[in-house]
């Protein structure tokens, strides 16, 4: 009873963090800064993503998780313990329980490195909670009810979509496609268009003033002035780049992103794709933010699509809540385990 609950999101962008009893207590970017040669972090988060693309020699900034999972192991463990002290406190009497998301499709050795990775960062015990499971939680559908609900989570680095009714997951599909892959796609249009060479903070900048799923005619127009490099000269150059090609960059993500969600319903029983028809399909992560993908996702699946509220804290509010209520959910969740 005296040790702390600890909830985290643990995104390809982003990190959240949800404190049992106060809600979410911190929202910061997935980077961490180390030193080359003792790997020595040297900041985390905000701090970090600053120096994205702009440390010397001796630091490097990175993000240690890709496509969901993690892709450095020593500087995920870094940035859990940085995550667990700034919320627990360094100086605890009582190890934190800590629950962590993991997407649907990872394997047993991506679960076991999140768990071990939790625990080396100074947790007591380590619970997973499926990523779909815990948007929904988050978006309030009603899961234990014996009625099926489509909610799809778009992150940093996958795409989830996920059948639920009766606290399980009936069927899921996922994509490693998602909103870095967008940043991706974008800095590798304008470099093969306008020859120039972009960051990709500034892709990121792209993609959230002119990203558009479903731009109409008068929104192609709009366009913004791009900094970068020139791949001939090497020398600093500005680019005008608009809406439509912009849409044109990202058309083939969002549409494996849609292809998740097609994969899913071919997976559903007859009855609980007629209770989708009814109630519509979820959107969730950060990804949903994205300028008209609910009208585009409904033009293309023929369902009504509709933005959870506060898409990009859905999965850690869900995962805080599973953690306070732990007996309630336990039987529910079926990858809840605690080690």
């Amino acid at each position: 009873m005296f040790s702390k609950k600890i909830g985290i999101d643990l995104g390809t962008a982003n990190s959240l963090v949800y404190l049992a009893g106060e809600g979410v207590v911190l929202n910061e970017p997935t980077v961490v800064a180390v030193t080359l040669e003792d790997k020595r972090v040297v900041a985390v988060g905000s701090e970090a993503k600053d120096m994205l693309g702009r440390t010397p020699g001796n630091i490097v900034a990175s993000r240690p998780m890709k496509d969901g999972v993690i892709a450095d192991y020593q500087i995920t463990e870094a940035m859990l313990a940085y995550f667990i002290n700034k919320v627990a406190g360094k100086r605890r009497v009582f190890k934190p329980d800590v629950m962590v998301c993991v997407p649907s499709g990872c394997t047993q050795v991506e679960r076991r490195a999140v768990v071990d990775a939790t625990l080396a960062a100074g947790a007591r015990a380590v619970y997973l909670i499926e990523e779909p499971l815990a948007a929904a939680i988050g978006a309030q559908i009603p899961i234990a009810n014996p009625s099926g609900n489509l909610i799809v989570d778009s992150g940093g680095g996958s795409t989830e979509a996920a059948v639920i009714s009766m606290g399980g997951v009936v069927a899921h599909a996922s994509v490693r496609m998602s909103g870095n892959k967008l940043d991706e796609i974008i800095a590798t249009y304008i470099r093969k268009k306008y020859n120039l060479i972009i960051g990709e903070r500034t892709a990121e900048e792209v993609k959230i003033h002119l990203g558009d799923a479903l731009p109409d005619d008068k929104a192609k127009e709009k366009s913004m002035e791009v900094r970068g490099r020139d791949a001939f000269s090497s020398l600093p150059r500005v680019s005008s780049v608009t809406v439509d090609e912009v849409n044109k960059a990202i058309s083939p993500i969002l549409n494996q992103m849609i292809s998740a969600i097609k994969n899913v319903l071919e997976q559903t029983p007859p009855e609980l794709a007629a209770d989708i028809v009814d109630k519509g399909i979820v959107l969730s992560g950060g990804s949903a933010l994205l300028k008209n993908l609910d009208k585009l996702v409904t033009r293309q699946i023929g369902v009504a699509a509709v933005i959870a509220e506060d898409p990009m804290l859905c999965v850690v509010r869900g995962t805080g809540v599973a953690l306070e209520n732990l007996e309630l959910y336990k039987k529910s969740i079926k990858s809840d385990r605690a080690y």
